[in-house]
C-alpha cells in the first residue's frame, strides 16, 4: 500500500515578489531548494501564515543565494510581498517505509530567506 506523507518543508520564508503576469508557480532560491531536497517542477503546498490561505502550485528554480520567494500567476493574489509562508512537499511511499521516513525541514532566516548556518 502507498500513502502520501510529508517529505520536505521550508518553514517561514517571506514573499519577496508577487508577479501576477507570469504563467504560474512559485520561484524559490536554489539554496533553499537544495537544503529542503526539493526540485524544479515539484508540486508544493503554500501555507500563508498571515492570512491562512493555502494553495498548491509547482516550483521554479530561483537564483542561488538571492533569497527569492516569488508567487507567480493567479497565486500572486493569495499572498502579498512581506507575507510569511510555509512551503511543504509530499511524497508517495510504501506504508512500511513511511513509518521510518525522516522529512527534510529547513528553518531559514525569515528576514532574508537565507539559510542559517
Amino acid at each position: 500500500m502507498q500513502i502520501e506523507v510529508f517529505k520536505s518543508k521550508i518553514h517561514r520564508v517571506t514573499i519577496t515578489e508577487a508577479n501576477l503576469s507570469y504563467v504560474g508557480s512559485i520561484t524559490i532560491d536554489e539554496d533553499l531548494l537544495d537544503a529542503a531536497n526539493m526540485i524544479a517542477g515539484e508540486k508544493v503546498q503554500i501555507v500563508n501564515v498571515n492570512n491562512g490561505e493555502r494553495l498548491e502550485t509547482y516550483i521554479i528554480k530561483g537564483e542561488r543565494g538571492s533569497g527569492a520567494v516569488c508567487l507567480n500567476g493567479p497565486a500572486a493574489r493569495r499572498c502579498v510581498v512581506g507575507d510569511v509562508v510555509i512551503i511543504i512537499s509530499y511524497a508517495l511511499m510504501d506504508f512500511e517505509e513511511a513509518k521510518t521516513f525522516k522529512p527534510w525541514v529547513v528553518f531559514p532566516d525569515t528576514e532574508t530567506n537565507r539559510l542559517i548556518k
